[in-house]
C-alpha cells in the first residue's frame, strides 16, 4: 500500500503527458480515515463512469455504524442505499464537476432513484464499509491537469467521505427513518397473503408523479391525497409506524373504472411499483404489491421464442403451431398472449394491465364482433373469457383499469371508481347493471391454463462480444440492454426502474450462459442463479466491482431473456 505523498508526486510528474499516462496510478493509498483503491482508469476522458472503478475503504468499528442499522437484513440494504443517495448527493455538493475535456472533473456515484433498492455500489459487513464511485480524471484535450487532479483526490474525495460514510456526520433521524420505512414496507407486503391481498394503498398517499419520465411526487396544492372506501379499509401494525390503513384489494379480478384523467393508471402504477419499497417523502412509502406482480402489456415487434400460446390463440391461418409459437415480429396480440405465459413461466402471482398499452382485439370480442365473425374464423379467445380460469386454475389474480367495456363486470369480484382522484367501491353497483343489462356476448371457451410446457434453453446464439471480440454489455437506459451486438429493447417491461437493475440481468444472462445447453429449463437456471446471488450478492456477476449495479427480481430477468433476439429453446 502506498502512501499519499507517492501519489501526489506521481501525479504532478503526469502533468501535460497523454492521458493514458494516468494509468501509472493505479493501486492503493493509505489516507489518515481510509484507503484508496484505484482499480482501474479508463484510457480516455470521453469514457463513460462505468470504465473507471474507484474505491474507497474503512474499518467498520470507525464508522460509526450500530448493528442494529445492520439488521435485519432489510436494514442494512436500507442503511447502502441511504448512504449511495448521501454519497451522490454530496458528490454534487462538495465535487466542482466537469473541469476539462469530456468527464475531466467529476466524482460520482450509480444515482439512485426513488426506491430502496440492493445497490453494488455500498457494501457493508463486519470488517469494513465500502463505497464504489467514478472520478473522472481531468485533462485538457488529451494532455493530463495535475492540480485539478490534486484538488479531486485530496480536497473534494476525503471531504465526500468524511460528509458520507461517517454516522456522526450524518442525521441520525433521516438515518433510522430510512431503515424504519423500508422495514416497516417489508413487513407490510409480507402481511398481504395472512388478509387474502394481492395489494394496499394507505389511506394519505401521495400517488401522483412529477411527469412519466420524473418519478417524485408531484408538488401541488391541488394534489388529492388517497383515502379508502370503507367497504375495503384494512389495517395493519408495522413494527415501527404502528397501526396503518389503507385500501385493501383482494385476490381475483379487481376493475378500476372510471372516466379519463381521474387517476385510474395513477392507482395501478402505485401497485405496480409496490414490489419495491420506498424512499421516505415519495408518498408511496406504504403502497404494496405481492412480490410476484407482473405489468403485461402489449409489444407489437417483440421476439418470441417457442411459447405454449394456445390458451389466447388456436386455430391460426395456414394451420400454424400455437404450442410452439415463435416469431421475429409479433403482433400487439400474440406478444400479450407471450408475455402473459412467460409470466406465469416465471413465478407470476397478479397481472397488472391497463386497456390504453392493451392490445384491443386481445382484450374482448363483444356480441356484434362474435357474430359477424364466427368463432371458428377467429383465432384469438380473448383475455376476458380467460380471466377467471386463470384465478381459479392457477391462483393467478388480475388487476385490470378498464374505462371503456362494461363487459368485464361479469367476470370482476370487486370494481373500484376512480372519481377525482379518490375510489369508491362500486363492485355492487357494476354487478347490478351486469345483470339488468346483459351484453349478450357468448362466452368463448379457452383451452385453459392447468398444465404449461416447461422451456430448456440454448444459449449458443447469444454472444456478449462485440464485433471486436470485447465483452460489451452496457444499460445505456433502463429498457434498452446492450449484450454484445445484439440491442434488446425493454420498453415493455414496466417494473424496470433503473439502468443499474438492466445492467445487472445483462451481466447475470453472460454469467448463466454456460448453463444454456438445451438440458435444464429456463425455471432451473434462473432459481439457481437467484439463489446463488441472495447468498453471494452483485460481486458473484461483476468481478471487477464497478459499483453501478442493483438487484431485481427473477421475473424481470426472464422476460429480459425471452426477448433476447437469438435465443432458442425447446420444449422439456
Amino acid at each position: 500500500m502506498d502512501s499519499l505523498e507517492r501519489i501526489k508526486l506521481q501525479i504532478q510528474r503526469l502533468d501535460g503527458q497523454d492521458y493514458g499516462a494516468y494509468q501509472a496510478i493505479i493501486g492503493t493509498y493509505k489516507y489518515p480515515k481510509f484507503n484508496l483503491y484505484i482499480d482501474q482508469i479508463p484510457k480516455d476522458p470521453y469514457a463513460p463512469p462505468h470504465t473507471g472503478i474507484y474505491r474507497v475503504r474503512i474499518p467498520r468499528a470507525t464508522t460509526g455504524f450500530s448493528d442494529d442499522m445492520t439488521s435485519p437484513n432489510i436494514r442494512r440494504i436500507a442503511l447502502r442505499d441511504y448512504l449511495a443517495r448521501m454519497f451522490y448527493i454530496n458528490c454534487s455538493k462538495v465535487s466542482k464537476g466537469r473541469r476539462g475535456t469530456g468527464n475531466s472533473g467529476i466524482i460520482t456515484i450509480a444515482k439512485p432513484e426513488q426506491t430502496i433498492l440492493d445497490r453494488s455500489s455500498i457494501v457493508i459487513n463486519d470488517d469494513y464499509l465500502e463505497a464504489r464511485f467514478f472520478i473522472g480524471l481531468p485533462a485538457s484535450g488529451r494532455s493530463i491537469t495535475a492540480s485539478i487532479a490534486e484538488t479531486m483526490l485530496f480536497d473534494e474525495l476525503p471531504e465526500i467521505v468524511r460528509r458520507t460514510l461517517f454516522f456522526d456526520n450524518l442525521k441520525s433521524d433521516s438515518v433510522y427513518q430510512h431503515l424504519k420505512v423500508a422495514e416497516d414496507a417489508d413487513s407490510l407486503r409480507s402481511q398481504l397473503e395472512s388478509h387474502n391481498l394481492i395489494g394496499f394503498i394507505r389511506d394519505g398517499a401521495l400517488l401522483p408523479r412529477r411527469s412519466g419520465i420524473d418519478n417524485r411526487p408531484l408538488k401541488s396544492d391541488q394534489v388529492v391525497v388517497f383515502q379508502s372506501p370503507e367497504s375495503m379499509r384494512v389495517e395493519f401494525n408495522l413494527p415501527n409506524e404502528g397501526i396503518v390503513t389503507g385500501m385493501g384489494i383482494k385476490k381475483g379480478v379487481t376493475l378500476i373504472v372510471g372516466g379519463g384523467y381521474h387517476g385510474k393508471s395513477t392507482v395501478l402504477n402505485a401497485l405496480q411499483l409496490g414490489i419495491y419499497n420506498h424512499i421516505p417523502g415519495d408518498g408511496r412509502e406504504f403502497c404494496v404489491s405481492v412480490p410476484n406482480a407482473v405489468k403485461v402489456c402489449a409489444s407489437s415487434g417483440r421476439y418470441v421464442a417457442n411459447v405454449d400460446i394456445s390458451p389466447f390463440l388456436n386455430n391460426m391461418p395456414l394451420q400454424r403451431d400455437t404450442t410452439s409459437f415463435s416469431t421475429e415480429n409479433a403482433s400487439g396480440s400474440t406478444s400479450q398472449a407471450a408475455t402473459i405465459i412467460e409470466s406465469i413461466e416465471a413465478g407470476a402471482t397478479v397481472l397488472l394491465m391497463d386497456e390504453d398499452t392493451c392490445a384491443a382485439n386481445f382484450m374482448i370480442r363483444d356480441k356484434r364482433m362474435q357474430e359477424l365473425v364466427p368463432k371458428t374464423d377467429e383465432p384469438i379467445t380473448s383475455f376476458i373469457d380467460c380471466i377467471k380460469s386463470l384465478y381459479e386454475n392457477r391462483g393467478i389474480s388480475t388487476i385490470l383499469v378498464m374505462g371503456g367495456s362494461g363487459d368485464y363486470f361479469d367476470v370482476a369480484d370487486q370494481v373500484i371508481q376512480m372519481k377525482e382522484f379518490l375510489p369508491y367501491d362500486v363492485t355492487l353497483k357494476a354487478h347490478e347493471i351486469a345483470t339488468v343489462n346483459p351484453t349478450g356476448r357468448v362466452h368463448e371457451l379457452s383451452k385453459g391454463f392447468v398444465e404449461l410446457s416447461k422451456r430448456v434453453p440454448y444459449g449458443d446464439a447469444l454472444s456478449p462480444l462485440n464485433e471486436y471480440q470485447k465483452l460489451r454489455i452496457s444499460a445505456p437506459d433502463v429498457d434498452k440492454l446492450i449484450f454484445g451486438n445484439n440491442t434488446v429493447d425493454l420498453s415493455d417491461i414496466g417494473q424496470l426502474i433503473e439502468n443499474a437493475q438492466t445492467k445487472a440481468i445483462g451481466l447475470t444472462i453472460n454469467h448463466v450462459l454456460s448453463e444454456m445447453k438445451g438440458t435444464r429449463t429456463i425455471e432451473e437456471i434462473i432459481q439457481e442463479i437467484m439463489t446463488a446471488l441472495d447468498i453471494k450478492g452483485l460481486d458473484l456477476i461483476d468481478e471487477h466491482r464497478t459499483g453501478d449495479l442493483a438487484t431485481f427480481r427473477s421475473i424481470e430477468l426472464a422476460a429480459v431473456l425471452n426477448r433476447m433476439r437469438g435465443l432458442k429453446v425447446k420444449k422439456k
